[in-house]
This record gives C-alpha cells, sequence and structure tokens, in this order.
C-alpha cells in the first residue's frame, strides 16, 4: 500500500552548472545541423573544463558533412555557435570566457552500420537508432502536471537567473537548487528543506546571498509553504566564487534525473541533449510524456507513468506499459492498446511527425527542464500540449 504522508526531494542545476553548458553546447549543435537538413543524424558529446570546449560524436546530413569531409564553412559556424551559446549564458571569467576558451572539434561522419539499422527496415519505415527503455509521466501535483519539488527548483534558478540577466552583478552563472517537501495524503503541503548554492561576485558574504535567494524562494512556492519549520541551506560552504567549467568539468547527459522529474519516476538511463530525433533516447522519452501528461491532463488518472521500449533497425515499440498508480479511471490495458495509436503506432518516424520534431528547437530545453514547459509557437515543447484529451476521455 502506498504511503501517504512522507518527505520527498527534488534538485534542479541552472544554464551555468559545467553540466548544463555542455548539454547547451551539444544541442546547439544539433539546431545548426537541423536548420540546414531536417533529416540530420546528429549524436554530439560536449566536454567542458577550464577555458576549453570539446566536441565528439558522429553527424551526416546535407550541406553538413558529404562524401567524408566537412562542407564549405561548417566547421567555422560550428565554433562561431558554440561561442555564442556560452557568450548568452554569460560566462566571460577567468577561467572560462566565451571568446578566449580553446576549442577542439572532433565530430566525424556516421557510422554506416548505424546509418543502415536506422534507415532501412523490413516496414519500409525507419527503425529506432538504439535499443532502449524510456519513460514519461505526469502528475496533478502542479498546473504544468510534474512533481512540486522538481517544478519548484526549476523556478528558483530561473528567477535567480532572469535576475542576473536582468544586471544583478550579485550572481554568477552557476547555481544548484534543492526542494524538499512533506506530503500529506499524497500531497505536497510545506517546505520541509530548501537548499540553493549560487556562485556570487567576490566578496559577498553568505548573509548577503541569502539576501538574494529567500525573497526568490518566498515567491516561488505557494503561500504557506515556508514555516519556521523550514531548514535553510544557502551556499552552505559559505563561499561560492569559482564555479562553471572552470571549477568542475562537464559533460553532456549527465543531469538526466534534472532533465525529466526528479526522481519521481523512473529514467531508462538515455540523455536528451547532443541527439536528433531520430534517437527514440530522446523521440520517444517526449512522446511518453505527451501521452503521459494527455492521460492525466483527461482527468484518467491523478498520476501515470508509461514505459515504451526499442530495437536497434526496428520501427515498432517492443512494448508499451502503463501504470496508473491506482488512481485510474479507466483500464490501464486499453491505454496500453489505445495510446500508440493516436501517435501512428509510435514508431520514430510517426513520433516525429506527429510532435513535429526535425526542426531548430532544442537548445532551449537544455536548462529547467525538457518538460512542464509551455509549447512555444515555432513548434517547442510541443510534447507539453494537450491535445489528445477529448480522444482520451471518449475511451473511459
Amino acid at each position: 500500500m502506498a504511503r501517504s504522508s512522507f518527505l520527498f526531494t527534488s534538485e534542479s542545476v541552472s544554464e551555468g552548472h559545467p553540466d548544463k553548458v555542455a548539454d547547451r553546447i551539444s544541442d546547439t549543435v544539433v539546431d545548426l545541423f537541423l536548420a540546414k537538413d531536417p533529416e540530420a543524424r546528429v549524436a554530439c558529446e560536449t566536454l567542458t573544463t577550464t577555458n576549453r570546449v570539446v566536441l565528439a560524436g558522429e553527424i551526416r546530413g546535407k550541406g553538413i558533412w558529404e562524401d567524408g569531409g566537412w562542407a564549405p564553412g561548417v566547421e567555422a559556424e560550428i565554433e562561431a555557435a558554440v561561442r555564442a551559446a556560452v557568450k548568452d549564458i554569460g560566462y566571460e571569467q577567468d577561467g572560462f570566457h566565451w571568446r578566449t576558451f580553446e576549442f577542439s572539434n572532433h565530430l566525424h561522419g556516421q557510422s554506416v552500420d548505424i546509418a543502415v539499422g536506422v534507415d532501412s527496415t523490413d516496414t519500409k519505415d525507419e527503425g529506432a537508432g538504439d535499443q532502449g527503455i524510456m519513460f514519461g509521466y505526469a502528475s496533478n501535483e502542479t498546473p504544468e502536471l510534474m512533481p512540486a519539488t522538481l517544478a519548484y527548483s526549476h523556478r528558483i534558478l530561473r528567477k535567480l537567473a532572469e535576475l542576473r540577466h536582468g544586471g544583478d552583478t550579485r550572481l554568477e552563472p552557476d547555481a544548484k537548487s534543492q526542494v524538499t517537501l512533506y506530503y500529506e495524503d499524497g500531497k505536497p503541503v510545506r517546505a520541509a528543506s530548501i537548499v540553493v548554492s549560487t556562485q556570487h561576485a567576490k566578496g559577498l558574504t553568505q548573509a548577503q546571498v541569502a539576501e538574494v535567494v529567500k525573497p526568490v524562494v518566498a515567491e516561488v512556492l505557494p503561500d504557506g509553504f515556508i514555516t519556521n519549520e523550514t531548514v535553510w541551506h544557502i551556499n552552505p560552504t559559505g563561499i561560492f566564487e569559482i564555479g562553471g567549467p572552470d571549477g568542475d568539468a562537464g559533460l553532456t547527459g549527465r543531469k538526466i534525473i534534472v532533465d525529466t522529474y526528479g526522481g519521481a519516476a523512473p529514467h531508462g538511463g538515455g540523455a536528451f541533449s547532443g541527439k536528433d530525433p531520430t534517437k527514440v533516447d530522446r523521440s520517444a522519452a517526449y512522446a511518453a510524456r505527451y501521452l503521459a501528461k494527455n492521460v492525466v491532463a483527461a482527468g484518467l488518472a491523478d498520476r501515470c507513468t508509461i514505459q515504451l521500449s526499442y530495437a536497434i533497425g526496428v520501427a515498432q515499440p517492443q512494448s508499451v506499459h502503463v501504470d496508473l498508480h491506482g488512481t485510474g479511471k479507466i483500464d490501464e490495458a486499453v491505454l496500453e492498446r489505445e495510446l500508440p495509436q493516436l501517435i501512428g503506432g509510435a514508431t520514430p518516424r510517426a513520433i516525429r511527425e506527429h510532435l513535429k520534431l526535425n526542426k531548430p528547437i532544442y537548445a532551449r530545453t537544455t536548462s529547467y527542464g525538457h518538460f512542464g514547459r509551455e509549447p512555444d509557437a515555432d513548434g517547442g515543447f510541443s510534447w507539453e500540449k494537450t491535445d489528445l484529451v477529448e480522444k482520451l476521455q471518449a475511451l473511459a
């Protein structure tokens, strides 16, 4: 029997965290290539460290990588786009500066063995780019149908970033947050503890940082969540002047729980950033979230977890599993049968076409979560739409 009263914690990291810098760079490359060729294949990994950025991975695409080498001018475009991304984050520090970091590009052509598996199947529909399991989740804890602990952790850092981008010179790009909530009868009711560590300007005291952070947290959390019993840890080490890639190395794909559901749901293990949407690690995880969110938005359950699985080179999913966590108003087996049909059978191509994923819409996903966001007019976060609600309600 599920517990009704408990503590639960989720964390977030800012756009200036070294791993998030790496994610942003990798998806900047994805966007650059998809803008040139919507059918481009991209698997871009990034390493960031003190005044250095290194790219590695496999790519192909018209006007990008042809006849075993780079199309004219593309290498210079890549470097310019990467530097612009780092500048946008805000890094102009001695140990990591958008203008002066050393840049190395080791991207190369995609393996022909992988290309064959993805592009040619018996069904004439493209196969999955790799085997794997993907999860989607939704909960009615918040308006965006996300776990409250993660939603609030993201919002705290977004608000701090808005202050910094708005000219607050006390803050620097690297930051982390962690929210622990107490749940009663399965619903969040108050904050047990708040942890925020933010890089700051030289000479600021812990108390001065708290003067910036506490009003932001108070604005983000619902009224009454902060009480006299709430425990605060703001820059608990006392000083955080050296941060970002100068403080710690960053790698693409190391913050997958921050990117998804904050630990409230399973994760298949595959990262999203740096991958074009033929990779089911990305596209099928988006599809699973899309379906789960619509199930909850339709009022068919308070919580929904969906698992999809794939085999490399095979178009059809190997399995579809739905768990409504005892809150469902519909037979889970019905959803397992019907949900894939709402998105063309949940093949990689059907997912890409239904959600219109072959667009340069990915750099924006790399900070503050891939889920729980508002759909953009240009197609970004299309997996957050709730346009299946009426069809799902008709099943009940």
